[in-house]
């Protein structure tokens, strides 16, 4: 399988309307070339809706949109007609395009192994070399992260790091409750005053 960096291998192909289509004619443009396994099946036909619906933005950002795949001429003229598919799609039918790109090999379902196509996306470059791949597609938002690198999208980007000498956040102090120290001491209610013993004494004899 070609990597980022390789020279993508040539091709020409019939596409659903007869017309050959060949790399060498998008040369100065990216082209998006994906291979899925067969016309009018789920997952092919929600990549190829996918790639449908962002068509415009994919041709606003430079890209020419290719789909390939083991089937006849005449069956992806149905498929592109029923879709709506505003791209070609390349009849590969000896699997030969599939095999230059490493993505014709063994598959398994259900426990049963066969030789098929595994379904792949290449972003070929203005200068014919692959500028990224995507082996073994899942096709839920496939389309979505091929757009945002076209589009110079971080998507396939580290994420930013701290600098190792940054000094690290200061922690906030949670807040204590008041400790019992630091509450104020009770006030003690000063005691009755007494009288002295003698006037005590001289009022019970004024009473006597």
């Amino acid at each position: 399988m070609p990597q980022a960096g390789d020279k993508a291998p040539g091709f020409s192909l019939p596409d659903q309307s007869g017309a050959t289509v060949s790399l060498s004619q998008f040369k100065g443009r990216h082209v998006v070339l994906y291979f899925y396994p067969k016309d009018a099946t789920p997952g092919c036909t929600t990549e190829a809706c996918d790639f449908r619906d962002e068509h415009s933005a994919l041709v606003k950002a430079g890209a020419v949109v290719l789909g390939v795949s083991p089937d006849s001429v005449a069956s992806h003229q149905k498929f592109a007609t029923k879709q709506g598919l505003p791209f070609s799609l390349l009849a590969d039918p000896d699997h030969a395009l599939a095999d230059a790109y490493g993505v014709w090999g063994e598959k398994s379902l259900y426990g049963r192994k066969f030789m098929g196509l595994i379904r792949a996306t290449f972003l070929i470059g203005p200068d014919g070399k692959v500028v990224r791949v995507w082996p073994k597609v899942k096709v839920a938002g496939h389309v979505a992260e091929v757009l945002s690198t076209l589009q110079g999208g971080a998507s396939d980007a580290a994420p930013a790091r701290a600098p190792a000498d940054a000094p690290a956040p200061k922690a906030r102090a949670a807040k204590k409750a008041p400790s019992a120290e630091a509450k104020p001491a009770a006030v003690k209610k000063p005691a009755a005053k007494k009288a002295p013993a003698a006037k005590a004494a001289a009022r019970k004899g004024a009473r006597a």
